[in-house]
């Protein structure tokens, strides 16, 4: 008998890749070491600028939801990093957070920078999707809209992580040292999110 898949989340529809919103709720978790009191402080204060109660909510329980899959040290480097390095560590917060994400960033985005076929046009995330169906139910019954919603979520957040560029194209991603050294600190290496040649541990490329 085949075992199901576990379900995706597909909950990554707001938003982008929330590096300004990330730098908001860093310090507080810094201070406080309590992802739940962050979000209470966001909330209350209306940190996110959000024009309503109910969007304010949504978007700091998203944005938690993905800076609660980095490390502190990873938490850190946020406040302490560069532009880039922050784009860098939310995408592989979102990638960590969203299976889906991260099986695309993988399996689709840096198998194609390694096969020097860098175009990532939009069908491309629409095929990956329809092939992941055979195995998870819940991508099958996505309607058109919602897939473009998600498709257009997902290449926002490369173009904000400078992984992908306005006309399409998957730009070669240089990790910095120290950014480098934190995602290969997860097995596997979560270099294996972005489009790179480095050596990731247990890749066959």
């Amino acid at each position: 008998m085949t075992t199901r898949a576990s379900s995706y989340r597909l909950s990554f529809g707001v938003g982008g890749l929330f590096v300004r919103e990330a730098v908001v709720a860093a310090p507080l978790f810094l201070q406080s070491q309590d992802w739940r009191a962050v979000r209470s402080v966001i909330d209350a204060d209306n940190l996110l600028q959000a024009r309503t109660v109910s969007t304010g909510r949504r978007l700091s329980r998203e944005l938690v939801h993905r800076l609660e899959e980095l490390s502190d040290e990873e938490v850190t480097l946020l406040l302490e990093g560069t532009a880039t390095e922050r784009g860098h560590l939310m995408w592989a917060a979102a990638c960590r957070r969203y299976d889906l994400v991260g099986a695309f960033a993988e399996e689709v985005v840096r198998e194609r920078f390694l096969l020097l076929t860098p175009t990532l046009l939009p069908e491309l995330f629409e095929a990956f999707v329809r092939a992941k169906a055979m195995w998870h139910e819940e991508l099958s019954t996505l309607t058109s809209s919602t897939l473009r919603k998600l498709r257009t979520t997902v290449y926002l957040m490369l173009r904000e992580a400078e992984l992908l560029s306005d006309t399409g194209e998957i730009l070669p991603c240089l990790l910095s040292p120290r950014a480098a050294e934190a995602l290969q600190k997860r097995s596997p290496s979560d270099v294996r999110f972005f489009p790179t040649s480095a050596k990731v541990t247990g890749d066959t490329q």
